[in-house]
């Protein structure tokens, strides 16, 4: 079994070892993820996925909003992918207090940042080369159907300023 640590460590040493690039750090995680037995694989990907969804809150949205200066269904689903490679203290930061990646993220490069999608895939991706099948039911609750949490009105720039001032003095302001 694959614990927390553990989990947190390997997507550490690939970001590390990529320099922030998400795309690189998917590509290095595949490369650590194919030295794993596939059960090793499977938890990693259980752990990734319970992140991924614990993420999908209307707070954190609303944050990758302002970040990005607009997210779709699809760029959140790849900002949340991003910010599980940011690291445990990036991501439980931000989970809970969505202005504070103000003070978490030393720069953001809206050209590399905020996009994680191959990271998302990078379980799947070392699962299908070990075993020649696609990765089964993780057995974990399915994501919610709507964000948790009040709905954001993404259109209006007061209710963003105000719900995430420090967001907003450093990327919009």
């Amino acid at each position: 079994m694959m614990d927390e640590t553990e989990f947190w460590e390997l997507v550490d040493a690939a970001r590390e070892a990529a320099e922030g690039d998400p795309e690189e750090q998917a590509d290095l995680l595949i490369d650590r993820l194919l030295q794993m037995d596939p059960e090793m694989v499977l938890d990693f990907a259980r752990h990734f996925e319970a992140r991924y969804n614990r993420a999908y809150t209307w707070d954190l949205w609303g944050a990758a909003w302002v970040l990005l200066e607009g997210a779709g269904d699809d760029t959140f689903d790849s900002f949340r992918c991003w910010l599980i490679g940011q690291g445990r203290e990036v991501y439980e930061g931000a989970v809970h207090a969505p202005d504070s990646l103000s003070d978490l993220l030393d720069d953001f490069d809206e050209e590399i940042d905020g996009d994680g999608e191959e990271l998302g895939y990078a379980a799947d991706e070392a699962y299908e080369q070990l075993t020649g099948v696609t990765v089964p039911d993780l057995g974990i609750p399915p994501a919610p159907s709507e964000p948790e949490g009040t709905p954001v009105d993404f259109e209006s720039e007061r209710v963003l300023s105000e719900r995430y001032p420090k967001l907003w003095e450093r990327f919009r302001g």
